[in-house]
């Protein structure tokens, strides 16, 4: 399965795929309108030390302790390996929130139910927006087996 990595040394910390993941989960067709005010991003990059940048993402594990904590049965694993989350039956407990091990899912803008990458599977064919548009290539989408 394709995967999302990150090759924390490339990063330049300028948080380009954030806003390009909200643009591309955002349903709108105007980036201005849709990144106007607070951004929404299913992809988020952490600053550390010593000029070190890296994105934090869903990983899709294959044994998803978020999957099976949900308590709605709102997470499930597709055919394709991706993990998805079915916003009509979150309840927005944030359980997977707190049992994800990498931080990798977070409460949507409203504060009512979860989100976490899908991997662009739900709004584009492809690449995913923050592999497709990260200039320094520090964000790839490729299987390594």
């Amino acid at each position: 399965m394709k995967a999302i990595y990150v090759n924390e040394a490339w990063c330049l910390g300028c948080h380009l795929c954030e806003y390009m993941c909200a643009f591309a989960n955002s349903g709108e067709t105007d980036m201005v309108r849709a990144l106007k005010g607070p951004i929404h991003p299913r992809i988020r990059v952490e600053d550390g030390e010593n000029d070190v940048h890296f994105a934090v993402n869903c990983r899709h594990c294959r044994d998803a302790v978020c999957v099976k904590g949900c308590i709605a049965g709102a997470l499930r694993r597709e055919g394709n390996g991706v993990v998805v989350i079915d916003r009509e039956k979150c309840v927005g407990c944030f359980t997977c929130v707190a049992l994800c091990p990498y931080g990798a899912i977070m409460p949507d803008g409203e504060g009512k139910a979860a989100q976490k990458c899908a991997l662009c599977t739900d709004n584009l064919a492809g690449e995913p927006s923050c592999a497709a548009n990260c200039p320094n290539r520090a964000i790839v989408f490729e299987d390594r087996g």
